[in-house]
């Protein structure tokens, strides 16, 4: 394998991908920023396989959406030196999407799975002797005359990344050798974020309104980029050349975002409560009734932010609005504001 990590690299990129941030992506080391721990253990590892000359070990990365991870995945391909193979869970519906897949690698290559928390458990199972021995098992024929053939696939390393690791069986998460979580960002490298992205975009932004977009980016660079981009359309219809401030403020109150970032569907889950419910503590199923939304959505889209700032707390007997909500929202602990627009 002493030359399986110096092919041409290329990338394929899923089609429903928005190509704006696929370009603001880094594309180096250095211009990755954040999760430096992770960062140096990646670059130790890859730097050891190469010396190797061996594929880099299966590695699963989780955490919460838009902080780096399929960024990440291009990151270790490129410094491997291989190609990098880009799909999700819900799109290997059967084991034979991904023996399609497996079958056409090259030596070394990396094969990124996104959101592979959602992977059939049938091909999940598939990938177990794939992911130890490179060796795919595949069934033909049917009933008695059905027979198993064993294809060798080239020796490639696995980089999975999800947002709800629990979910995930004990026995594929064993058979990752490296498992990393990226942790929200702090607002001085979105700031360094959202100043590398407007160089990139052509966009002339001084430093007080790149810090005021990291403020309210809810510790993710993705939601900072797309901030980035609503300020520019705003400064372009106003043919303004320089963002400044009052732009930037502008733009976010369009957008409602608050000071704390959050946005009008936050607001709204915080009033009702209060309003219809004293303010809890209230289940999931009243909560997700009185907000006419999915309980999958309270769950996995409104609350993880608002526990990770403090506006509300899980008890045995369901969500309680804190007093740090009533505060930012301008209440007194247990007052109610009748008057919400329904």
């Amino acid at each position: 394998m002493t030359d399986a990590f110096d092919p041409t690299v290329t990338i394929t990129s899923p089609t429903d991908e928005d190509p704006v941030l696929v370009s603001l992506r880094a594309a180096a080391w250095d211009e990755f920023i954040g999760q430096p721990a992770i960062k140096q253990s990646l670059q130790i590892a890859i730097e050891a396989a190469k010396q190797r000359h061996e594929p880099l070990d299966h590695t699963l990365l989780y955490g919460p959406p838009g902080l780096g991870k399929t960024t990440l995945s291009h990151l270790i391909a490129k410094e491997l030196g291989v190609n990098v193979r880009l799909t999700s869970g819900t799109a290997l519906a059967k084991a034979g999407d991904l023996a399609a897949i497996l079958t056409n690698l090259e030596p070394g290559d990396v094969l990124f799975i996104d959101e592979i928390h959602r992977l059939p458990k049938a091909v999940e199972e598939t990938l177990y002797p794939v992911m130890e021995d490179f060796a795919l098992d595949i069934v033909i024929g049917k009933g008695p005359s059905a027979r198993t053939v064993r294809l060798d696939i080239p020796p490639f390393t696995l980089v999975g990344a999800t947002t709800r690791f629990g979910t995930l069986a004990g026995p594929f998460r064993d058979r990752f050798g490296m498992t990393h979580r990226l942790t929200h960002y702090q607002p001085a490298d979105l700031t360094q974020i959202v100043a590398r992205a407007a160089d990139k975009l052509s966009i002339k932004l001084d430093t007080t309104s790149a810090d005021l977009i990291a403020q309210r980016a809810r510790g993710t660079p993705r939601i900072a980029l797309q901030l980035l981009r609503r300020v520019r359309d705003v400064a372009q219809v106003q043919a303004i050349e320089i963002i400044n401030q009052n732009i930037v403020e502008q733009a976010l109150r369009l957008l409602a975002i608050d000071q704390a970032g959050l946005s009008d569907h936050d607001r709204r889950f915080l009033e009702l409560i209060i309003d219809k419910h004293r303010g809890g503590p209230v289940g999931l199923s009243t909560i997700a009734a009185t907000l006419s939304e999915d309980p999958g959505t309270i769950e996995e889209v409104l609350e993880p932010y608002l526990l990770q700032i403090g506006f509300i707390q899980k008890t045995p007997k369901g969500r309680v609005i804190t007093p740090a909500a009533y505060q930012h929202l301008g209440l007194s602990v247990g007052e109610t504001k009748p008057d919400l627009v329904q």
